[in-house]
């Protein structure tokens, strides 16, 4: 499996090799170049695709031969979306996972009181979701982390453990910040890009098509189609005769600290 430390091991070998080489062949300069290109692409790949557990394992998805799927949503909570997926999901009996930003809860309590008693997940989705967040020292990002998780713990009582990478970016000071703070660290790999999308439809289907066993999917509820969008999606889940379980409860985790899955 390709991660951050094998890749390391095996450029650093490759390039002791390449200046034994160019000392004693004269190899050309830009072999140098080369390997330094070669190595930043493998690191900006384990940035970006999660999913391939390069800087550390993240849960992405369920082992699962069973119909069931989870359904999460970043963001939040925003008073113009927020309420609105969650009458949908109460209509639909359908419980969810919401990865909050911590600057938004100020304002939102009622909504996040909500979001527990009807039986949804809050996660932790850093304080700020910083445009800079990526370059942040890992002590810094474990500061926005557990700013989320006082503030959290203000208005429900619960200390998360979930938490979901800003912009969905790992590395290696957030690697460390998770493991430092306790977290369990929560991908998808059904990315749905509804902060792209403008048609409903063209989302459904698009999100429909990739509906399978074990699935986590990535939606915003601050995205008006993605609200348009949901009541129908929800339709066609059941439709294909699958549901929807919690993300910590398909993935058999504990969503708080101090207790299993509530």
């Amino acid at each position: 499996m390709l991660t951050f430390r094998n890749t390391n091991i095996a450029f650093l070998i490759l390039l002791g090799f390449t200046i034994w080489a160019h000392k004693t062949y004269g190899v050309n300069w830009l072999a140098y170049g080369a390997i330094i290109l070669a190595y930043s692409l493998i690191v900006a790949y384990g940035c970006y695709f999660v999913s391939s557990g390069f800087f550390m394992p993240m849960y992405c998805s369920a082992k699962t031969t069973d119909k069931i799927i989870a359904i999460t949503f970043d963001d939040g909570p925003v008073s113009e979306g927020t309420p609105q997926v969650l009458q949908i999901l109460k209509e639909a009996n359908v419980e969810a996972a919401f990865f909050c930003i911590g600057e938004r809860i100020a304002g939102n309590e009622a909504t996040i009181r909500q979001l527990d008693a009807e039986g949804h997940i809050v996660g932790n989705h850093s304080y700020t979701h910083a445009a800079l967040f990526d370059l942040f020292s890992s002590k810094k990002m474990l500061a926005e982390m557990q700013q989320v998780d006082r503030d959290l713990y203000n208005v429900i009582g619960k200390k998360t453990r979930l938490f979901r990478p800003p912009y969905g970016v790992m590395n290696p000071n957030l690697k460390k910040a998770i493991v430092k703070g306790g977290y369990l660290p929560i991908g998808w790999n059904v990315r749905s890009y509804d902060t792209m999308a403008t048609d409903a439809d063209a989302l459904l289907q698009k999100v429909t098509l990739q509906i399978k066993p074990g699935a986590i999917f990535l939606f915003h509820d601050r995205c008006p189609v993605t609200v348009t969008m949901l009541p129908n999606f929800l339709g066609e889940i059941k439709a294909m005769g699958y549901r929807v379980e919690r993300v910590d409860k398909m993935l058999g985790l504990p969503a708080y600290a101090g207790s299993g899955a509530d």
